[in-house]
C-alpha cells in the first residue's frame, strides 16, 4: 500500500489498496462520451523491434475511452513509415501517424520558418509539439495524455491513472504529472536521485524559497515523461526543444495554470524502462548532456523570475549542491540496505561529480545567454501567423497517411 501523504504545493494521488482498472476504465468510456480523448507517443522507428512497444500496443487495444491515438514518428524512409502504419493498424482506435520527416511536414517547418519562428530541432520536442498541433487542429479532443514507448512494464493501469484525474469534471484539474518508484535489484532514477532534486534545493539555499522553487520540490518524479493535460493549455504552452522538456514543460505549466488545478499521480507499482550511458566523458551524450540540458532550464527560468547570478554564483551553487547530493548517496544507500538492494556507493559519487561539472557547464551557458535553451512557439502564436495552418496540416497528415495504406 502506498502512503498517503501530501506534501508541497502540489495536490498527491496515491496507489492506495488494491488496484481496480475496470473502475477506472468504466468511468473514462462515460466521459469520453462528452469528453474527447488523445493519446499521443512520440516513437522512433527503432522502437517497432523492441518488446515494450509490442507489450504497449497489446495493452491499449483495450482503452476503448481513447478517441484517436496519435504516433510522431522520428526520422524514417517512406517505407519505414508505411511499415510503422502497418505495425499500428492493429488497434482498433483512430490511430494516426505523423511523418516528422516526411516532404509534407517539412514543408510546413519551412513554411514556419519563412514567419520568422523557429520549430525547434529534431527531438521528442518537436515530436510532442506537432502531435499537439495536429490534435489541436482537429478539434475534437479536450484532454491529451502523452507517455514515451520504452516503458518495459507498462500497463493499461498507467495510462488510466494518468488521465483520470485530468478527464473527471468532478475534480476539474487541468494538468497531470505521473511518478512512480524505479527499483529492480537496485534503485535507478540518478538524474532524478542525485540532480534534479538536491540541485532545486541548493538553489532554494542560494535563492532563497521562491513560490516556482517550492512547486518543483513539490512533484515526486519531475523528469517523469507521463503528463496529461486540458487541450487548452496545449494550445499555450511553448515546449523545450532539448532534454529540459520535462522541467520546461512544468515551467509553462506553473506560468499558465493556477496551482491548484495542478496535480502528480502514483502511476503503477514499479517503472522500467531503457537506461542511458552516464557518459561522464561526452557532454553532448547519455545523461551527461541531459543533466546539462536540465540544469539549463532551470537556470533560465530563475532568470526570467528576476534572479540575477552575480560573479561566483555557480561556483557557490556547485559547492552547496555537491554537499546535498552527498548527503543524499547516504540516505540512499540505507534504504538499498534495508530493503536488500544492490547499491554501489562508489558509482553513485562518480554520478554527483559528473553532475557537479555538468551545473559549471550549464552555468557558463546561462552566463553567455541568459534568455535559456530555445523553446519551440506555442501554437496560438503558429495559428495567428499562418491562419490556415490548421487545414495544412491536416491535409498533410491525410495525404501521408494514404500513402501509407496502399
Amino acid at each position: 500500500m502506498g502512503d498517503f501523504f501530501q506534501n508541497g504545493i502540489v495536490a498527491t494521488f496515491h496507489r492506495l489498496g488494491q488496484p481496480n482498472l475496470s473502475r477506472l476504465e468504466d468511468y473514462l468510456v462515460r466521459i469520453a462520451k462528452v469528453r474527447g480523448i488523445s493519446l499521443v507517443l512520440p516513437s522512433l522507428y527503432s522502437e517497432l523491434e523492441q518488446p515494450a512497444l509490442a507489450g504497449i500496443v497489446q495493452e491499449l487495444r483495450g482503452a476503448a475511452y481513447l478517441r484517436e491515438i496519435v504516433v510522431t514518428l522520428g526520422p524514417c524512409s517512406s517505407e519505414e513509415f508505411q511499415t510503422a502504419r502497418r505495425y499500428f493498424s492493429i488497434l482498433p482506435q483512430k490511430t494516426t501517424l505523423l511523418w516528422v520527416h516526411g516532404p509534407r511536414m517539412e514543408g510546413l517547418l519551412d513554411l514556419i520558418r519563412s514567419k520568422g519562428l523557429d520549430p525547434g530541432p529534431d527531438g521528442k520536442g518537436k515530436q510532442v509539439w506537432l502531435a499537439y498541433g495536429y490534435v489541436l487542429s482537429e478539434g475534437q479532443s479536450d484532454v491529451i495524455a502523452l507517455h514515451d514507448c520504452d516503458i518495459v512494464t507498462y500497463s493499461r493501469e498507467l495510462l488510466a491513472r494518468l488521465i483520470y484525474p485530468v478527464a473527471s469534471p468532478q475534480l476539474d484539474f487541468e494538468f497531470c504529472k505521473g511518478y512512480y518508484s524505479r527499483v529492480t535489484n537496485n534503485m535507478h532514477g540518478r538524474v532524478m536521485r542525485l540532480l534534479a532534486v538536491p540541485l532545486i534545493r541548493a538553489l532554494i539555499t542560494m535563492v532563497g524559497p521562491r513560490p516556482s522553487l517550492e512547486y518543483y520540490d513539490s512533484f515526486r518524479y519531475i523528469l517523469s515523461g507521463e503528463f496529461s493535460m486540458m487541450a487548452n493549455l496545449a494550445r499555450l504552452n511553448r515546449v523545450p526543444a532539448d532534454w529540459g522538456l520535462e522541467i520546461g514543460v512544468l515551467a509553462e505549466i506553473y506560468r499558465n495554470c493556477s496551482v491548484k488545478r495542478i496535480c502528480q499521480v502514483e502511476l503503477c507499482e514499479n517503472y522500467e524502462h531503457k537506461h542511458q550511458a552516464l557518459s561522464a566523458g561526452d557532454k553532448t551524450a547519455g545523461l551527461h548532456r541531459m543533466a546539462i540540458d536540465i540544469a539549463n532550464t532551470l537556470f533560465a527560468t530563475l532568470a526570467a523570475e528576476d534572479v540575477i547570478y552575480s560573479s561566483g554564483f555557480f561556483n557557490s551553487l556547485r559547492a552547496t549542491y555537491r554537499r546535498i547530493a552527498q548527503d543524499m548517496i547516504l540516505r540512499y544507500e540505507g534504504d538499498a540496505m534495508l530493503n536488500g538492494l544492490e547499491y554501489d556507493r562508489h558509482e553513485e559519487s562518480r554520478a554527483v561529480e559528473m553532475f557537479t561539472e555538468a551545473i559549471q557547464t550549464a552555468g557558463s551557458i546561462v552566463d553567455a545567454d541568459p534568455l535559456g535553451p530555445r523553446q519551440i512557439p506555442n501554437w496560438n502564436r503558429i495559428f495567428s501567423a499562418i491562419p490556415d495552418f490548421s487545414e495544412r496540416l491536416l491535409e498533410a497528415v491525410r495525404l501521408d497517411n494514404m500513402v501509407a495504406d496502399k
